[in-house]
């Protein structure tokens, strides 16, 4: 049976809904018959890996444990979904404290446990921040650290395969950029709609305009809706997405769905936030998002919020000022 890559994979909050999801689409898609599944709630874990014996998948080498250490050693790839999940009546941004003391120990145990991973997902809300710590206290690259944000994109084209009744091979460049959370930027310039710009149905009336702010507003509450839906926070989506994204990583098809990446170029600094992005084998690389006026003006309030959060963190002493971080991790400017 042919893999992807034989290294270690290992995804940290297993026993969640994410994380099992995570390990049996990783399975399904033949990433790696080397998996390693963690969290620190051992009865739940034993649970998923009993689930994931029990499909049969032919030679592979899933392995569980509520040891960081063993977890994390040799490790090559990482996907975290390793936070508190967002309930009814939460917002991302209201998971913030627990999540991000939780995201600088997983960086602090990626820095002593395994240095020379290749390239590591952040799952968990709000993703922007978690990610942003994780990359600090890992000492990584910054090409080395992705979150999902991706999961934005792919609602907007839903949102629009819904409304238009088209199937999405009619819907191409569907993007939001900046955070993940309901501050995002959602960009009408980039999409096409039948080789058509979103811009002109627009203009044109095909898409009249109170429609298009009602499309926007169901993407950006997207992740509520689910949980008003369900009753809980999404878990196949962000599963499935982040799989796609460390198979990338791993040398697998390039993953060209926005994600989360640090920046710091003069316009946008010290953040980490949803650009236009590549992943491949050489990591995360992105270049600034294009759009109109109004949808540069949305990313820069997108990227004010993302800030506020950001110094929200430093107040709370979980990160330094930004003017240490390069003392904290060398690769970052």
């Amino acid at each position: 049976m042919k893999f992807l890559t034989d290294e270690k994979l290992t995804i940290v909050g297993a026993a969640g809904m994410i994380g099992s999801n995570m390990a049996q689409t990783a399975l399904m898609m033949k990433l790696t018959p080397n998996i390693c599944l963690y969290d620190p709630f051992a009865p739940a874990l034993e649970g998923v890996a009993e689930e994931m014996f029990h499909c049969g998948f032919d030679d592979v080498n899933i392995t569980y444990t509520s040891d960081i250490k063993e977890a994390f050693s040799g490790a090559a790839y990482i996907v975290s979904s390793g936070g508190a999940a967002r309930k009814a009546g939460m917002t991302r941004e209201d998971l913030l404290k627990g999540n991000a003391e939780i995201a600088a120990q997983f960086g602090k145990d990626i820095r002593q446990y395994c240095p020379d991973v290749k390239h590591v997902v952040v799952v968990f809300n709000p993703a922007d921040i978690t990610g942003l710590i994780t990359l600090l206290y890992s000492g990584l690259k910054p090409t080395q650290v992705s979150t999902l944000a991706a999961l934005d994109s792919t609602r907007l084209r839903s949102e629009l395969c819904k409304y238009l009744k088209l199937p999405t091979s009619k819907i191409e460049n569907c993007r939001t950029y900046g955070g993940h959370g309901e501050q995002m930027a959602v960009f009408a310039s980039t999409t096409k709609i039948e080789g058509e710009p979103l811009t002109q149905w627009i203009e044109s009336g095909k898409i009249p305009g109170a429609d298009w702010v009602d499309i926007k507003l169901r993407v950006v509450q997207g992740g509520k809706n689910i949980i008003d839906l369900r009753g809980r926070s999404s878990f196949q989506s962000p599963s499935y997405l982040s799989i796609e994204m460390i198979a990338a990583a791993m040398g697998g098809a390039p993953f060209l769905w926005p994600a989360g990446v640090y920046v710091s170029d003069g316009k946008f600094n010290h953040i980490m936030m949803a650009m236009e992005t590549v992943i491949n084998k050489e990591g995360v690389h992105y270049k600034m998002p294009e759009g109109t006026e109004q949808e540069a003006t949305d990313l820069e309030k997108s990227y004010e919020h993302l800030c506020k959060l950001r110094d929200e963190v430093i107040e709370m002493g979980v990160i330094p000022a930004t003017d240490k971080w390069n003392t904290l991790n060398p690769h970052i400017k």
